[in-house]
């Protein structure tokens, strides 16, 4: 066998990012729960190789996925514009495990406003550290405005649950089910921008196809944290709207009825394995590396791309998670 190439492009992954289909394959790797279980040396022995690689060498009987395989673990554990370790819980590879407890344990103990409040809580707080470790861009964000974002987001999704809680007290059990889904949709909505108003004050970097940095742009930020609002809200659809029903269903038969210690298990369970599927394809919805027409930027920009390179028409940008 001869040495491996250097000829592969590891700076964009492995399949077709123009295409949803390309996208989930792509996102079913990154969010794989099993990546959680590498050691630290191992995620440096894949750090190094992809490093090694990117900076001309190759090790000794390295194949061609063996390299893919290492830049997949190094992407799951290492921030793509800070070249940071991520936290372990805000790693995409913890959605599943974290969200399938969290969202479980929501939508079991909804009846009650103090188990409401705590729930929410540890839900906000999960989402601060995700939504700060997948950032977009590698601007610092400071202590009070990670506070602001955190304690904003954490009240909005606690007043969203209470007082939906009070409106359906009167409505069919089922209705009640549903409220969880809609305080983590508000608070998707407050703690995804307040979380990265960073990027909303100055901008995330802009670069060609070629990966050339032109800049940065608030427009771009925009964008970005619109599409992982949305994606986030389709992610919770499934695990926060499809086990509700078929519980409401299982606590009317007498199985369970006669083993209520079984509900939070099974609905954990439920929503594990609706999030296995939801949370892969829903992170495809939208490119990773996004791009948005030169028109669209801000004047400054704008005019310094277009005299740099008038023919440009389109620039990228990481979007974050």
């Amino acid at each position: 066998m001869g040495e491996l190439p250097l000829d592969i492009n590891i700076q964009e992954p492995r399949w077709d990012q123009s295409s949803f289909m390309g996208r989930a394959r792509h996102f079913f790797t990154v969010t794989d729960p099993r990546n959680l279980l590498l050691s630290g040396a191992q995620l440096e022995a894949s750090r190094n190789i992809v490093q090694n690689y990117r900076a001309g060498v190759v090790s000794p009987g390295l194949t061609e996925d063996q390299l893919w395989r290492a830049k997949y673990v190094y992407d799951s554990a290492f921030h793509p514009d800070t070249g940071e370790k991520v936290v372990l819980i805000g790693r995409m590879s913890a959605q599943v495990p974290m969200n399938m407890t969290i969202t479980g344990c929501m939508l079991t103990f909804y009846r009650k406003t103090p188990t409401v409040v705590f729930w929410q809580w540890v839900n906000q707080s999960f989402n601060a550290v995700v939504n700060y470790s997948n950032r977009s861009g590698d601007a610092p964000i400071t202590v009070r405005q990670l506070g602001t974002a955190y304690v904003s987001a954490t009240t909005g999704a606690v007043a969203t649950a209470l007082g939906l809680k009070s409106l359906t007290k009167h409505l069919p059990p089922l209705v009640s089910r549903f409220v969880p889904f809609a305080a983590v949709a508000a608070a998707n909505c407050i703690n995804i921008p307040l979380m990265r108003q960073r990027e909303l004050q100055v901008g995330i970097p802009v670069t060609d196809e070629a990966g050339q940095r032109l800049g940065h742009s608030v427009a771009a930020a925009k964008q970005g944290i619109f599409q992982v609002v949305v994606s986030r809200i389709c992610m919770a659809i499934p695990a926060m709207a499809i086990p509700p029903v078929i519980m409401d269903t299982l606590e009317k038969k007498d199985f369970l009825k006669r083993r209520p210690w079984l509900g939070a298990p099974l609905q954990v369970g439920l929503v594990g394995f609706c999030l296995v599927f939801a949370t892969p394809l829903c992170c495809a919805l939208f490119p990773q590396r996004s791009s948005i027409n030169v028109s669209r930027l801000e004047p400054e920009l704008r005019s310094q791309i277009r005299e740099q390179n008038p023919s440009l028409e389109v620039v990228y940008y990481n979007k974050g998670l």
